[in-house]
């Protein structure tokens, strides 16, 4: 306990720059957040983004496991966002070979 009768606050901030679109990695990021966690975005050398995220919580245990959640699901969300960048870039099939991929049943075009 602190002076003032609160519990005392154990508190981390992980800052990371991605290959991706910053946004997107907090969006994907953000539903998983609990009340004790904070992401967003914060520009760093001038132009750049980073995500930011604050998490707090009133055991180093808490913290810890919180922490190491935090990291895979920013892992996941960074892969997810690789993905739709290299599938945003992937061109589509053209209507031809629509027709004869349904043609033999195995369309495998997604998109």
């Amino acid at each position: 306990m602190t002076g003032d009768g609160k519990r005392a606050s154990r508190r981390a901030t992980i800052r990371t720059r991605h290959d991706v679109d910053s946004s997107i990695v907090v969006a994907a990021i953000a539903p998983d957040n609990t009340d004790e966690m904070d992401t967003r975005l914060e520009r760093a050398d001038g132009a750049s983004e980073r995500v930011v995220t604050t998490i707090e919580r009133e055991t180093t245990g808490g913290l810890h496991s919180t922490v190491d959640d935090y990291v895979v699901n920013l892992d996941v969300a960074e892969r997810v966002a690789q993905h739709g960048r290299t599938t945003a870039t992937t061109p589509t099939s053209t209507p031809d070979e629509h027709e004869s991929a349904t043609e033999t049943d195995t369309d495998t075009n997604t998109q």
